[in-house]
């Protein structure tokens, strides 16, 4: 990927070469690196790394960022940005914070061009002209390249949370009971039901409770999803019985069009298991009190 409008840019700014802007940023690095951290440091950004962390980092982005200017292309920069990005972001380092320490570098160094042709605003001018479009463009890679690995992080996370959060348990050989608790958007309906079939299949369970107790509302898709599941697993050779089931759930089948007498439900939880021990051919009495 070029940098976006460089090189037209760089023909308007023919009396200063984008590489004496690049020779210029090589050989004050030290000093402006410097001036960049402690830019970093006032406005308390990256206060998750330590200062020698800083400064390491600083000094790899510092260098990352001339070489984009000189290579005019963002590969490179790309490829360490995603890098940067997969070892701060489990550090917490927020969005904001990556953003506002490339505005900050692109800030020096713009102000050092300033300094260096203050006394020639003509000059100025173009070696603005060759600096500004590709530092905007350097750092809206820094900033989607990070974005992009926090989204995919993001969704990581919320995959592990599903998986944890829609467990099948069994609880006696034959027995499984699946809680589901918050919203069921139609993602995680399809892997209940992958993950209850699979329970099944592995446990060769004759009797499945699914309590529904914990889901406040389900749309008419995710209710008809659940009516397959039912289904599905009967196929399997597993009877299914649904405790929980809220007045708001119940109409939302009715509407779907589900015959309630053809599947068998349970107030709660308890009743439900009682049911499926008697199912499975088991008797829960009391043990006796020993005597005294």
């Amino acid at each position: 990927m070029g940098l976006t409008g460089l090189q037209k840019d760089s023909k308007r700014a023919s009396d200063v070469p984008l590489r004496d802007i690049v020779a210029h940023l090589a050989e004050n690095r030290a000093q402006l690196r410097e001036e960049w951290v402690r830019r970093i440091n006032d406005a308390q950004l990256l206060t998750a790394m330590t200062k020698d962390e800083l400064f390491a980092e600083a000094t790899s982005v510092y260098d990352s960022y001339v070489d984009a200017l000189e290579t005019r292309t963002l590969e490179s920069l790309e490829a360490y940005a995603q890098n940067l990005s997969e070892r701060i972001i489990p550090r917490g380092v927020e969005t904001h914070e990556v953003v506002g320490i490339v505005l900050l570098l692109r800030d020096v160094l713009a102000r050092s061009l300033f300094t260096k042709y203050h006394d020639n605003p003509a000059l100025l001018d173009r070696a603005l002209d060759a600096y500004e479009p590709a530092a905007n463009s350097i750092a809206i890679t820094v900033a989607v390249g990070f974005v992009r690995e926090r989204e995919r992080v993001i969704r990581q996370q919320q995959e592990s949370i599903r998986e944890l959060s829609t467990p099948v348990l069994q609880v006696r050989e034959r027995l499984l009971i699946q809680p589901i608790i918050g919203v069921i958007d139609p993602h995680r309906a399809r892997q209940l039901t992958e993950q209850l079939l699979r329970g099944i299949r592995d446990t060769r369970a004759r009797v499945v409770v699914i309590d529904i107790t914990g889901v406040a509302a389900m749309d008419a898709n995710v209710a008809n999803h659940l009516v397959l599941t039912v289904e599905a697993a009967r196929l399997l050779g597993a009877s299914v019985i649904v405790t929980g089931l809220s007045p708001e759930i119940a109409q939302t089948l009715v509407n779907i069009g589900v015959d309630l007498g053809k599947m068998r439900t349970v107030g709660d939880l308890q009743g439900g298991i009682e049911e499926a021990e008697r199912l499975l051919g088991y008797k829960v009495v009391p043990v006796a009190e020993p005597q005294a």
